[in-house]
């Protein structure tokens, strides 16, 4: 396959100039500062900073179509009468050629800056203490280079694989060897794995924003892929090893106990407070326990060039003139109500929300905690008329556009688990949270053939601490979905699947994996929804278990289960076959190329 339409225009490396007091600096594309493919190695501090910066900036336009790529075609999100062609094409997967979000030559601009970056960089060059000077450097631009790769691979199934850069125009006219997802992924796990002990560089603040979060772990991205890969217990220990060193051998990274819940425990289902949000999408620090792990920094002002557009796709407001472009789905509504909250009564007796309550309350509190619509209660008057389709995501009230943060590697670390085989140890992360104490009492007891691996996963009592009726202080792990549905630890409703009439041992246990799956794609729902994550998850369990179904039915229901017939009529294409979940660009690069 030719690359020289996708590669080409953007051979060379977007440098840019880092300082500590302008903004437009860090991120615009400096033409003086061009570092250019006859200069040879990367050598020097400045060479390697601008070079970087530069992938960073090649980034920035990749931020919004990993949003809208991954929520447009899921279940969770839906189109209004706002809503633009562009937009419309992607949830009806009909994506045309001009599509501003079809196009592989962004992901391939970055690939190839990666490519030339990790080509030219001394990475013989140590310092007086025999320090590697740019090995952060070195191993951040690979981490970039997988991201990358992953996202193009996830959204055009088979893609032409470059590893070296592409400065000519002979380059360009050779043909590369196209590889799939899985193989994608295999080259990539080797890639990185080396590297992950690897700190992520440090350039300080930038725009009052640690730029540390602009950087992506290599144990999360072995997570993923191993994920993809269907390398499960690899996944799970690459999950798990980000989690157990992100603070230090001597700290901890615990879920957490943000939640959001109804004020008391009198069973007066009138108030809520939320802890939830605010962690989670308004705190872009990293300190020790900071929900952020990674994003994707976006401008200020539109003017400077890669002004992120979601906060006036998502939201209503002046800027769009009100008119919001998409929001959240019945289907994520149906998914929401479905949930049993559970409390304490006074006595610590388990109480729960009657249904039928007003603003979605009578199930899980995440979704109506981070949206605000017309339908949900809120009401919005502009100039003395009610608006139509006002719609508020409290996730979108940022330039920047986040990507990992801490529950998703704890969710993806249960999935991981689930499908190694170990559905009990998954469960207790949505449940209870686990510590040591859990998986020694309540998970070792069912699988202690595998007792040794399972202790691999090291959580001390006193570091993560189960939250208790006593309320200590210390207290740092809830279950997940305890965020949004209260005391899950004493809710009857939500209870590890099984079926005791399987008699057969193996056949028992592969019925809780999918069941207890079930449950994590729910959950996944809950917790992620709108976050750029959904389709692909929808996609990746699809895939696993070999039922392309399993995704055709949960998007079929976008508009509820009562219209999934309107929703086939929108999207026509036959979504049981998997060639159609995939994007195609001008027959150059896509399934099948």
């Amino acid at each position: 396959m030719n690359l020289k339409k996708l590669i080409l225009p953007s051979l060379l490396l977007g440098a840019a100039m880092v300082a500590t007091t302008s903004c437009g600096d860090f991120l615009e594309q400096d033409s003086e500062q061009v570092i250019y493919a006859n200069k040879g190695h990367l050598g020097s501090a400045s060479d390697t900073i601008y070079s970087v910066t530069g992938i960073i900036n090649k980034m920035q336009v990749l931020a919004d179509r990993t949003i809208l790529l991954g929520e447009l075609r899921g279940d969770l999100m839906d189109v209004n009468s706002n809503t633009t062609a562009e937009l419309r094409e992607i949830a009806n997967f009909n994506i045309s050629d001009n599509n501003k979000y079809n196009s592989p030559r962004d992901y391939y601009a970055v690939i190839n800056n990666c490519n030339y970056f990790i080509a030219k960089v001394d990475t013989a060059m140590r310092n007086n203490r025999n320090e590697h000077i740019f090995l952060k450097e070195y191993a951040a631009v690979k981490a970039f280079r997988a991201w990358t790769y992953l996202q193009l691979v996830m959204n055009y199934g088979s893609v032409p694989f470059v590893t070296t850069p592409i400065l000519t125009k002979e380059d360009g006219d050779r043909k590369y060897e196209t590889k799939d997802i899985r193989e994608v992924c295999e080259y990539l796990i080797n890639d990185i794995a080396p590297l992950a002990e690897v700190e992520n560089p440090n350039y300080g603040s930038i725009r009052n924003t640690d730029s540390r979060l602009f950087f992506f772990p290599i144990y999360v991205l072995l997570g993923d892929l191993n994920l993809w890969a269907g390398h499960y217990k690899e996944a799970a220990l690459a999950y798990y090893k980000y989690l157990s060193t992100r603070n230090g051998s001597n700290s901890a990274y615990p879920i957490g106990t943000n939640a959001t819940q109804w004020y008391n425990k009198s069973g007066r289902w009138t108030t809520t407070i939320n802890s939830w949000t605010s962690p989670s999408f308004y705190s872009e620090t990293k300190d020790s326990y900071s929900e952020l792990i990674t994003m994707i920094p976006g401008d200020s002002i539109q003017a400077e060039g890669n002004y992120s557009l979601l906060r006036d796709i998502f939201n209503s407001s002046y800027n769009n003139n009100y008119k919001v472009q998409a929001v959240p789905s019945k289907r994520i509504q149906e998914i929401s109500v479905a949930q049993k909250y559970c409390d304490l009564s006074s006595s610590n007796t388990p109480i729960y929300a009657p249904e039928g309550l007003n603003f979605l309350r009578s199930g899980d509190l995440r979704l109506p905690s981070s949206w605000i619509s017309i339908s949900t209660g809120s009401t919005a008057y502009i100039d003395g008329k009610l608006l139509e389709d006002y719609s508020v995501l409290s996730k979108y009230s940022s330039r920047n556009v986040h990507i990992y943060r801490r529950t998703m590697v704890y969710l993806r670390l249960a999935e991981a688990l689930n499908r190694a085989g170990y559905p009990i140890f998954a469960f207790k992360i949505l449940s209870s949270g686990v510590n040591n104490k859990v998986i020694e009492e309540e998970v070792i007891p069912h699988y202690s053939a595998d007792s040794t691996w399972l202790r691999k996963f090291d959580f001390p009592n006193l570091k993560y601490v189960l939250r208790t009726t006593n309320g200590l202080s210390s207290e740092n792990t809830i279950g997940i979905h305890s965020h949004g549905c209260g005391w899950t630890e004493y809710n009857e409703f939500y209870t590890l699947p099984d079926d005791s009439t399987i008699t057969d041992s193996i056949a028992r246990r592969d019925y809780q994996i999918n069941k207890v799956e079930d449950l994590i794609m729910d959950e996944e729902a809950l917790e992620f929804a709108f976050e750029g994550h959904r389709f692909y998850d929808l996609m990746r369990v699809a895939l696993r278990r070999n039922d392309p179904s399993y995704l055709a039915n949960k998007v079929y229901e976008r508009r509820g289960k009562n219209n999934v017939e309107e929703v086939k009529a929108l999207i026509k294409s036959n979504l049981t076959d998997t060639r159609t979940w995939y994007l195609n660009w001008n027959d150059k690069i896509g399934l099948g190329y």
